[in-house]
């Protein structure tokens, strides 16, 4: 079988795509109780991957190429509202006895039991939260070591997205904060005000506790499919921290097939924090999840000006070899 050949059977049988970011929501609902993970039949590299998406489920993922709202961006200050925390309201339930976290095989994520967004007169129910390496959304030009992704959903189906950076902490402050917050996460739910007192502050340069916690058993889900139960999650923490900052705000799309346009966006000023240990652990599961970075909101789709300019230069090269 020719290269071209490959690549068109590969278009072919990849089929409707499963295990996107919108995986829980109403474009992407969630696998019956007792019923495998979904895995995702879209990658990040080569024929499966961005360049390729819209190929992969025409006409479903057609926004892929032809959105003119796609995320990721650069955030920089000329494409976003910057938003006070104040405006929003951010509730998200602790989870006692832990929560289902998955690898879906384009990410890993977290199945949350209860959270609500509320801004603009329009309220949003927590779905899920997941990872993406290295980060997607570039802060003002420079890529972040990683971004996590709370995806919320109106009952009118709308779809709001948080963005939160997460930075590797380093030196000593990331060992003595991991080896106490990883320490006293099994009394978290008995003596709250105590870990409340004892536990890193988010966004100093320490590991975020909730990271760590749930990084700690990300081996253990190292193959797409598989699913096991973290440890008991406290959200107040990251919760507290987004509520400190202010937020980037912009309407773009979903960052996997099928790219689907008028997501809310609120990229998090704050920033998470994981232990260098934590982050290799991750990394080893994950590993590359992030599509490049999009046009500026409201301009051509990038894939759209390439095809162009691949056009121009055939023509041109075409004339050349005629004369």
């Amino acid at each position: 079988m020719g290269k071209l050949s490959q690549i068109l059977f590969l278009t072919a049988s990849a089929g409707r795509v499963f295990a996107s970011c919108a995986y829980g929501t109403h474009l992407m609902p969630r696998a019956e109780e007792g019923e495998a993970v979904p895995v995702a039949t879209f990658g990040y590299t080569g024929v499966t991957g961005p360049l390729n998406w819209a190929a992969l489920d025409s006409p479903a993922n057609n926004a892929c190429a032809t959105g003119t709202r796609q995320s990721p961006i650069d955030m920089v200050g000329s494409v976003f509202e910057l938003v006070d925390a104040s405006a929003l309201s951010i509730e998200v339930n602790d989870m006692p006895d832990g929560a289902d976290f998955e690898n879906l095989g384009s990410t890993v994520e977290v199945i949350t039991q209860g959270g609500t967004l509320s801004f603009d007169g329009k309220t949003f129910e927590l779905q899920q939260f997941h990872f993406h390496l290295p980060s997607e959304h570039l802060d003002n030009g420079t890529s972040q070591a990683m971004e996590m992704h709370m995806v919320w959903q109106s009952a009118e189906g709308e779809i709001a997205v948080i963005g939160a950076y997460i930075n590797i902490a380093t030196g000593e402050v990331a060992s003595a904060s991991v080896k106490r917050g990883l320490n006293t996460r099994s009394r978290l739910f008995q003596r709250q005000a105590e870990a409340n007192e004892t536990a890193p502050v988010a966004g100093t340069g320490a590991p975020t506790v909730l990271l760590e916690t749930i990084f700690s058993v990300v081996d253990q889900i190292s193959t797409p499919g598989t699913k096991v139960k973290t440890p008991p999650l406290v959200m107040s923490e990251v919760v507290d921290l987004l509520k400190a900052g202010q937020f980037q705000a912009y309407s773009g799309s979903l960052t996997t097939p099928p790219c689907s346009e008028g997501v809310n966006w609120r990229v998090s000023t704050s920033k998470l924090s994981v232990s260098p240990a934590s982050f290799i652990k991750a990394r080893d599961v994950i590993g590359f999840n992030s599509r490049f970075p999009q046009n500026t909101p409201g301009q051509p789709n990038i894939l759209m000006i390439s095809a162009l300019g691949s056009a121009a230069a055939a023509v041109s090269v075409a004339g050349a070899g005629a004369v």
